[in-house]
């Protein structure tokens, strides 16, 4: 149902038939990282140096899980998860978007924008939304590790009177 569903082992004939059609519609580098998707998984949530967004988008359908750990220290993301339910365009954005962002500071992964994402998998402007997810689930990931750190450092009751 997420990242790689059409390719588990139990549907070798679809991997076949879908191939083809693949390479004459997408980029190399969207099919890479659809059939070999990257930092693929998923990380404990409730731990106070793991972030997770989670986007989806009612037009298509596709629904994006983005998780950054993050080192409390240094405030580098030191690893990056991501689950994805979509098509190859979002298993892609959301593939390159890990990669991309694993190392950075939080500051520098939130500055990350869509175009960036596009731009290195050429993706066609109907597909555009797709990369515009990854850039909203790294903000979000972001968002709710930095609202973590706030009740850990202030306690529970800041996140209410900061949001209030």
């Amino acid at each position: 149902m997420f990242a790689r569903s059409l390719f588990s082992s139990t549907r070798p004939s679809i991997v076949r038939s879908i191939k083809p059609s693949l390479t004459r519609a997408y980029h190399p580098k969207v099919i890479d990282h659809y059939q070999n998707p990257r930092n693929v998984g998923t990380m404990d949530k409730t731990l106070t140096n793991v972030g997770t967004g989670l986007v989806g988008a009612p037009a298509c359908g596709d629904v994006m899980r983005l998780q950054i750990k993050v080192n409390d220290q240094t405030g580098i993301i030191e690893d990056v998860k991501f689950k994805t339910f979509g098509c190859g365009s979002a298993i892609a954005s959301s593939s390159y978007a890990t990669e991309l962002v694993k190392g950075m500071t939080l500051d520098e992964a939130a500055n990350i924008k869509n175009t960036t994402i596009a731009k290195e998998l050429s993706l066609p402007p109907v597909k555009l939304h797709c990369s515009m997810l990854a850039e909203d689930a790294i903000k979000s990931a972001i968002k709710d590790y930095k609202t973590k750190r706030t009740r850990v450092t202030l306690g529970p009751d800041a996140t209410a009177s900061t949001n209030a």
